[in-house]
């Protein structure tokens, strides 16, 4: 009984010495995550091997694991650039992006976890000055929106696409002219609706009138090619024909006398 306390002391201090190196060596990485290995003792940041993937993991109490989100993210990004007149626009962007997993040990040696603030963010306000700088606000405001949305897609992802951050997408949420600038482009906007609907109204009713005169003008050649047509011969003979009906007729009382002055016969009476 004297000993048992005596092993038992150097036994409960091995357990709680183990469950220390445990709880400092036993990393999880979460879904949608990855770990960047720092090797205390050995070069420090491993970037020669693959990063530590979803799932348990033991590492060596001295060294440390840098969890990084590897999945798509979105960073928003209000900024104010100038036009190619001078005037200042208010941009509202966002982009979508992700790091580069493969790189994942080199971005954090060269970028560290700050990488959207120091490179991504930078990125998208400088390719969005040079593109917007192009463009008038007329054309920012209305027809070339999805042409400086590409464009400042391009250009951000040519800068960071070297620096171990994939970009997926950027898209321009609102774009925000001056108000008296706001309200000449509308008034404009308006003016050429209405001058594009009024030509549409006179296109349309030079159209019609062209119809009506066509189908008078056919109808005219069409009586003047029925009159020159027409001889007396041939009116006596439908004249005849038109007798020769009536008197077949067991319903119609004719009385023929002489005939007319034309040659046709003269007819009295009906049924």
């Amino acid at each position: 009984m004297d000993k048992l306390p005596k092993i038992a002391l150097p036994a409960v201090f091995i357990i709680i010495l183990l469950i220390i190196l445990i709880s400092k060596s036993a990393i999880t990485i979460k879904s949608g995550e990855a770990g960047v290995l720092y090797r205390t003792f050995d070069n420090g940041v491993v970037t020669d091997e693959p990063p530590l993937n979803e799932g348990f993991h033991i590492v060596a109490p001295w060294n440390k694991v840098f969890v990084y989100e590897v999945r798509q993210q979105e960073v928003f990004e209000k900024m104010k650039v100038l036009s190619s007149n001078g005037l200042d626009i208010q941009l509202d962007a966002s982009a979508w992006f992700q790091p580069d997993y493969a790189q994942l040990g080199k971005l954090h040696q060269e970028k560290s976890e700050m990488y959207k603030e120091r490179i991504l963010l930078p990125a998208i306000r400088s390719a969005a000055r040079s593109v917007v700088g192009r463009y008038t606000p007329e054309q920012l405001y209305s027809s070339k929106r999805d042409a400086i949305q590409v464009e400042i897609f391009e250009e951000t992802r040519n800068i960071v696409d070297d620096q171990y951050i994939q970009l997926n997408e950027i898209l321009i949420r609102d774009v925000t002219l001056p108000p008296t600038i706001k309200e000449a482009i509308e008034r404009k906007l308006k003016q050429e609706q209405e001058s594009l609907e009024y030509e549409f109204r006179l296109v349309t009713a030079l159209k019609e009138a062209e119809k009506v005169t066509i189908e008078a003008q056919g109808k005219a050649d069409a009586n003047r090619i029925l009159s020159a047509s027409l001889n007396n011969q041939i009116l006596k003979d439908k004249g005849i024909d038109a007798t020769l009906r009536l008197a077949e007729s067991p319903n119609s009382k004719i009385v023929v006398i002489g005939s007319g002055g034309d040659g046709l016969p003269l007819i009295l009476g009906n049924n």
